[in-house]
């Protein structure tokens, strides 16, 4: 629903958001006023120096408990009524916050008395009595503390621009200049409240001119990407529930799109999937090996350290090799241990990381007689930072392609690798040492991403070159790069991997669908958030949440119910509709991009339990790039991200039956 009007500002919550704390302060203070009743029917325990006090003190408590349990009361009934989108039964519950949050200026005065009391050392009642009150104390304390950080929490910057509602008679002409600037201002402050949000994030690392033009560019997208919706946090919780469980239903239907898509070949040429999935699962370890010892660490968190610590000073290649930190040797020796490789297989090394430059190695695979680059993927905050420029840009190629898009951040990157490579004679070296090995380039996540890019850069040069892609950013290249890169670019995805998927299409798709299930949901909020919680931690069937999308035909279902225009169309005085105007008539920002090469979906065959991961079954098929045109919601969209279990899914997924032979055009040699 829309953010709630108090104090003359918008905030980041709902009217229908106080029911589980308001029912959880509650509970706390009818604890406490029941401890405080038996301390008061206890009178004698009054008669002694400064009981008299006592006793006014613990009257006057309780009054002002009673008086904080009725407007609680009242503020957590009024909270319940009504849906996400219909808010009218809630009307009234500014005045009831009004109420409670008066109360707060009597318990505070009430904690400092009770406070002044305890430490004032003529008193000389019962130890029991006295520790009592210091709980009494301390209670007030922590629940004013907690609610001036919740009030920190849910303070909206953008609430108090006030504003602008344009009345309904007044014509929206963005050619005038009172509306243009009145938008340009909007804008603008939008930007800079997320500018300093993304700054203060990222305030432990050296900030130069590369940083500034990625933070301004980065609190953009998310400017647009928020500006026409008035959504607080747990609407999106809520609505992100909701898909899940109406996602885990068709799931339950006997046959789904994706496999009738998934088994229908495109192609009279075959591929091998078993080799690709041998070959995949040898250069996995390449790929996980580039991020050092975070990766050794967290997959043998018992015995990593002492092996490290025992190698720290063994086997460490000439200064010349290595660019970048890497104390105690601690990167360089986790690689070795990953891959399994000697110190000598090690052509170039580079830890060097900064935003737009990731750290990558080139090695000499023996085993597959290839000269192996490694490019690192999101570990550090520069790394989130060229993760999320997220603007395209054209990657124009000579005798390759035109007016290909790519991923801005992703690209500069595979720049900086490039020549790194090519300039600085990497490559040169490697090919002299062993001339008759073939170039492959992984990566996993944004070095998977970076990785595809540098293999197009590089393709002319290196025909035979191949690429292994795991779990990259979905939005990466254009439609006619995509289908350019099948020919020597294998992309590896795990289950319902949210990286695979994300791209600004897809999110602005996500949040359509988020407003559309919320909006039409019949259920209180606090009703699709507890059972929601119960269904992601405990399993069971989906709830069957009635919504006034049940029973309309498929024509009224294409256009917006009367709530869900509500909430993508009604501005708090920061979100005005003003700016939706603005993209009516101007192309798309964000064009639709796509995985890169061909693709191998590896998905969960059968699992007992929600939470365990020890019987997991996985089978492997050749897919396709719609596959992933929508994000899938589960708990296991960040997990089936992690390159462990990419590695354990490749080592374990045999390929499905009558897919082993399901082609996209063959890879070159």
């Amino acid at each position: 629903m829309p953010g709630l009007v108090v104090f003359g500002r918008r905030w980041a919550i709902g009217s229908d958001d106080f029911v589980l704390p308001g029912a959880f302060e509650l509970f706390v203070r009818l604890v406490w006023i029941g401890i405080l009743v038996l301390y008061a029917v206890r009178k004698g325990q009054f008669n002694c120096p400064g009981g008299g006090l006592l006793h006014s003190y613990l009257l006057g408590l309780l009054i002002l408990l009673a008086s904080i349990i009725c407007a609680l009361s009242a503020l957590v009934y009024i909270s319940m009524q009504g849906t996400i989108s219909n808010p009218g039964p809630r009307k009234s519950l500014p005045k009831i916050l009004y109420t409670r949050l008066l109360l707060y200026f009597p318990e505070f005065i009430w904690a400092v008395v009770g406070a002044v009391w305890v430490s004032d050392n003529s008193v000389q009642c019962e130890k029991t009595v006295i520790n009592g009150i210091i709980v009494t104390v301390i209670a007030s304390w922590i629940i004013i503390i907690f609610t001036v950080i919740g009030v920190v929490i849910v303070f909206d910057p953008l609430g108090g621009k006030k504003t602008f509602y344009l009345p309904d008679g007044v014509s929206r002409n963005l050619e005038s200049s009172q509306s243009g600037q009145l938008l340009y201002n909007v804008k603008s402050s939008a930007t800079r409240v997320w500018e300093k949000r993304i700054r203060l994030l990222c305030c432990c690392i050296v900030q130069d001119d590369d940083h500034r033009v990625a933070f301004t560019s980065i609190a953009e997208l998310f400017r647009n990407y928020f500006s026409d919706t008035d959504l607080v946090p747990s609407d999106i919780a809520a609505g992100l529930i909701l898909l899940h469980q109406e996602q885990d239903k068709m799931e339950n239907c006997p046959k789904e799109p994706e496999e009738v898509l998934c088994h229908s070949p495109s192609s009279l040429v075959t591929d091998d999937l078993d080799v690709e999935l041998e070959n995949a699962a040898h250069y996995m370890l390449f790929a996980a090996a580039a991020y050092g010892w975070p990766y050794y660490v967290y997959t043998n968190p018992y015995t990593a350290l002492c092996k490290l610590n025992g190698d720290c000073c063994r086997n460490r290649p000439t200064d010349s090799d290595i660019t970048g930190s890497d104390r105690h040797n601690f990167h360089f020796g986790s690689i070795l241990k990953i891959t399994g490789l000697q110190y000598r297989d090690f052509i170039h090394i580079s830890f060097h990381n900064k935003i737009y430059e990731i750290p990558f190695f080139v090695a000499l695979d023996h085993k597959k007689e290839a000269i192996v680059v490694a490019v690192r993927g999101t570990l550090s905050f520069e790394d989130i930072l060229t993760d999320l420029s997220a603007d395209c840009e054209d990657l124009t190629l000579e005798d390759v392609l035109e007016n290909g898009f790519v991923h801005k951040g992703i690209t500069q990157a595979a720049n900086y690798i490039y020549r790194k490579l090519i300039n600085d004679g990497i490559l040169n070296q490697a090919f002299t040492i062993a001339p008759e090995y073939k170039l492959v380039i992984v990566g996993h996540s944004l070095g998977g991403g970076t990785a595809s890019i540098l293999a197009i850069m590089l393709r002319n040069s290196f025909p035979t070159l191949r690429c292994y892609a795991f779990s990259p950013p979905g939005g990466l290249l254009s439609k006619s790069l995509a289908d350019y890169t099948k020919h020597f670019i294998v992309s590896v995805i795990v289950g319902k991997d949210l990286v695979a998927r994300l791209s600004m299409p897809n999110m602005e798709d996500l949040k359509r669908r988020i407003v559309r299930i919320v909006a039409n949901c019949n259920r209180p909020k606090y009703q699709i958030l507890l059972r929601g919680c119960w269904y992601e931690v405990f399993g069971g069937d989906p709830d069957d949440f009635p919504t006034e999308l049940d029973g309309r035909s498929q024509d009224a279902l294409r256009q917006p119910l009367l709530a869900e225009e509500s909430l993508m169309v009604h501005r708090s005085p920061s979100y005005n509709a003003l700016e939706e105007e603005s993209h009516l008539n101007s192309p798309p920002q964000y064009p639709h991009l796509y995985l890169p090469g061909k693709i191998i979906h590896i998905v969960e065959e059968c699992s007992s339990r929600r939470l365990c991961s020890s019987d997991i079954k996985y089978t492997a098929r050749w897919s396709n790039e719609t596959v992933f045109s929508s994000i899938l919601i589960s708990p296991k969209m960040i997990t089936d991200h992690m390159p462990d279990v990419v590695l354990k899914a490749l080592n374990t997924a045999p390929a499905e039956p009558g897919h082993a032979g399901t082609g996209e055009p063959e890879l070159n040699a």
